[in-house]
């Protein structure tokens, strides 16, 4: 039976999922995005050249493969459509389900005040939008990429929506949409994105049917999901492996290989656990390496060491069958290099994720460094230390480590065979 290969983050985000996307996606005939919005951001370096981006699914670089946007991802039309303005000839390999749900200017609104309502108890949010419009989505009072097909109708329903929470909307200091003007903002949408959309769970049902190569592509991380992350300093969707069958209308028995992207080291955007953090000048040395500043947002993210109590837990979860390590080329230089192999809790060594990570303590096992691995494309020709951390790292983890990143670049990647 023909089963979608799956792409899912392994930590906090930012991964790397982009490249290896990009990377699967030049053998595979359908990419298909299945959760989140436009707060996640790949960042795609083909031949020098960068590519960031938020909504459409990385397989768009590859010119022979069709990219779905599926029902469990929010849509910003506006940034939509600005994302689009990239690529030319879009039509008939890009596609956005009619299911999915929109993202309108007043969620970053509702987004940003609310964060700010929190003071410094804010969750640390891309202040995009994501969390109204998935909760309106739970609500049952959200609207869906479909109604955009009849901007009178839904600027109609927009309007009754504010009018029936206007007292809400006056607390948050948000002002109601005029409808002409939301008429006309909606109309232009329409009209850009019109022949995109479609009844996507359809085209993925005759995709596996007719023995097409899928790949699903997931955003943000593991450790972010809405039921299995550090909530609630989590996004809003299903970010898990089991969030593509929702997410696109697959069966379970639909999906097939699961590989689970993951960084050398570890980083974190906003607030939240974040146990392995290093906030000395060896993770200022990440950051600076790394260049781990958000492709969304441009905020610096927190950087720290391997988390492998963490990854194990999401490589359970995900049923990841192998791992792609991404950025080992950032670790290069450093004389010794940490894993975090277990959390000390209320005086007590623990070997698994506890229910709340916001006291737990990193225990390091140290690791000898090594001085290159920057563009190397074969895993023998890797230094001696950095096979060893690798071999140690999949011991810990229990699961092979498939895949390794040694640069931005798409073509500066091992791909270990058996």
């Amino acid at each position: 039976m023909n089963r979608a290969e799956l792409i899912v983050g392994l930590q906090w985000g930012d991964e790397g999922k982009g490249k290896i996307v990009d990377h699967m996606a030049q053998t595979n005939d359908f990419v298909c995005r299945f959760a989140g919005g436009h707060n996640a951001g790949h960042t795609i370096v083909v031949s020098g050249r960068s590519y960031a981006l938020h909504l459409i699914p990385s397989g768009v670089l590859n010119p022979n493969a069709k990219n779905i946007v599926g029902n469990g991802v929010v849509l910003s039309p506006a940034d939509f459509i600005k994302e689009m303005a990239q690529f030319e000839n879009l039509e008939g390999r890009l596609f956005i389900s009619d299911k999915a749900h929109l993202l309108l200017p007043y969620h970053a609104q509702i987004d940003q005040a609310k964060e700010k309502l929190k003071g410094d108890k804010a969750i640390g949010t891309t202040g995009k939008g994501i969390g109204p419009a998935y909760s309106d989505k739970i609500a049952r009072v959200g609207h869906r990429v479909g109604e955009l097909l009849d901007p009178a109708k839904l600027a109609g329903k927009v309007v009754a929506y504010f009018e029936q929470n206007a007292q809400v909307f006056e607390v948050l200091g948000i002002v109601a949409p005029k409808y002409e003007e939301l008429v006309t903002e909606l109309e232009g949408y329409r009209k850009a994105l019109a022949p995109f959309i479609t009844d996507t769970t359809l085209l993925v049902w005759k995709a596996i049917d007719d023995g097409a190569k899928i790949l699903l592509e997931g955003a943000q991380g593991t450790m972010l999901d809405i039921d299995h992350g550090t909530y609630p300093y989590v996004t809003s969707s299903t970010t898990v492996s089991a969030g593509a069958c929702s997410g696109l209308g697959l069966a379970p028995k639909d999906l097939g290989k699961v590989t689970g992207i993951a960084k050398a080291y570890c980083t974190r955007v906003g607030n939240g656990p974040f146990p392995s953090e290093d906030l000395s000048s060896e993770g200022e040395i990440l950051r600076k390496n790394g260049h781990e500043f958000g492709t969304t947002t441009g905020r610096p993210r927190r950087c720290g060491w391997f988390d492998a109590v963490a990854m194990k837990h999401a490589v359970r979860i995900n049923g990841a069958d192998q791992v792609a390590l991404m950025k080992l080329d950032v670790l290069d230089g450093f004389e010794k290099v940490k894993v975090c192999v277990a959390y000390e809790v209320d005086g007590k060594e623990i070997d698994y994720v506890p229910y709340d990570l916001e006291d737990a303590k990193p225990v390091y096992k140290e690791f000898p460094g090594w001085e290159q691995t920057k563009g190397i494309r074969s895993f023998e020709e890797l230094p001696e230390t950095a096979r060893e951390y690798i071999t140690a790292l999949e011991g810990m983890i229990s699961t092979k480590i498939g895949i390794i990143s040694t640069s931005p670049d798409r073509d500066d990647t091992i791909v270990r065979r058996g």
